[in-house]
């Protein structure tokens, strides 16, 4: 049986925001002294061909009634899950 990884040990994808197990991992890319792991060659291909757009992006906004509202909800709370006692 093989030893669960710590949250340390954990790292994601930036290209496709899959976990990925440095031990395990043979792919990485190295920029601005920061070393990104990838669970598969072609990943690291693409990041390596334009890291910024990986870097810089945000995250997608959500759409509809119930995805403002959750906005919403999370700027009022600052995320925090509401209490109701």
């Amino acid at each position: 049986m093989e030893p669960s990884a710590t949250p340390k040990e954990v790292f994601t994808d930036p290209v496709c925001l899959m976990n990925v197990f440095p031990g395990k991992s043979a792919y990485l890319y190295i920029y601005q002294k920061r070393t990104y792991y990838f669970c598969a060659q072609s990943c690291c291909d693409e990041f390596a061909s334009n890291p910024a757009r990986y870097l810089d992006a945000k995250p997608p906004k959500k759409k509809g009634i119930w995805g403002r509202y959750l906005e919403r909800l999370n700027k009022v709370t600052g995320g925090k899950s509401m209490k109701c006692h």
